[in-house]
């Protein structure tokens, strides 16, 4: 006897923060009649992600159902609640019904979405997945400081700082702009970092960026000893970064042709 298929599982990407984001492809998936499925810390919390789609006035389905990843480091605890938010998704899966997991920010970097398609292919192998990307927060963060990722042929980075002070000192070196998640443990040594480094001019700070509640700080040393929003980031631009040299034209080892020119 044939299984029923299953339904899809969708990653909804909903920008940062601002519904006004929100793509018309992840708005039609939200109304498509597949049924939500969003990501809270605690049971019975309030979701980030949910709050996008409400600010946005679509009126949350009924049967629309939380699975909950804790933030903690404890690796036996995190592997459970991963464990059962892959096993409902699949239960609900099975049920032949599309799902449309939200996802603040962009479903392929750093979201819970690529962890959770992952424990559940290793469940239902033949589930289709459907990612529908998204703005970032940095992309956000961006447009409203008015700031440049980079230009020509300049190059950026995105870390969460919590790899320490020591690689975020190297990458300085490397990088004409640094992009910082989740600075909240590590601002006050980033600051003295970015003092040193005599980067504090060029750098600035975002807290909830699309959001009701976003906060711009472009004095960041005045952010010393305050406890800021887990979800925060930093722009760090090093105009004085010493560039190599770039090769320009075609490479020598294709024939000559006549599309290919010089800078």
């Amino acid at each position: 006897m044939n299984k029923a298929p299953l339904g899809r599982l969708i990653g909804a990407s909903l920008g940062p923060g601002d519904p006004q984001l929100i793509t018309r492809r992840a708005w039609a998936a939200l109304q498509s009649g597949a049924r939500w499925l969003y990501p809270v810390k605690k049971a019975e919390e309030s979701s980030y992600a949910l709050g996008i789609v409400e600010r946005g006035g679509l009126p949350v389905p009924a049967d629309a159902e939380a699975l909950v990843f804790p933030m903690t480091r404890d690796a036996i605890a995190l592997a459970k609640a991963w464990a059962r938010a892959a096993t409902r998704t699949v239960e609900l899966l099975q049920q032949g019904r599309d799902l449309v997991f939200l996802v603040e920010g962009d479903a392929s970097t750093f979201a819970t979405f690529g962890h959770l398609t992952r424990v559940v292919r290793e469940l239902a192998p033949e589930v289709i997945v459907d990612t529908i990307p998204g703005v970032s927060s940095f992309a956000a963060a961006a447009a409203s400081t008015s700031l440049t990722l980079a230009e020509e042929d300049e190059t950026f980075a995105v870390i969460p700082a919590a790899y320490g002070v020591e690689v975020i000192d190297r990458l300085l070196d490397e990088f004409d702009t640094l992009v910082l998640l989740k600075v909240k443990p590590l601002i006050d040594e980033v600051l003295a970092l970015l003092e040193k480094r005599d980067l504090l001019a060029t750098s600035c700070f975002i807290e909830k960026v699309g959001s009701p509640d976003e906060r711009i700080v472009h004095d960041v040393a005045s952010l010393a000893g305050e406890k800021v929003n887990y979800l925060s980031l930093m722009l760090v631009q090093n105009p004085k970064r010493v560039r190599g040299e770039l090769r320009r034209g075609c490479r020598k080892t294709r024939p000559a042709s006549p599309h290919c020119g010089s800078d």
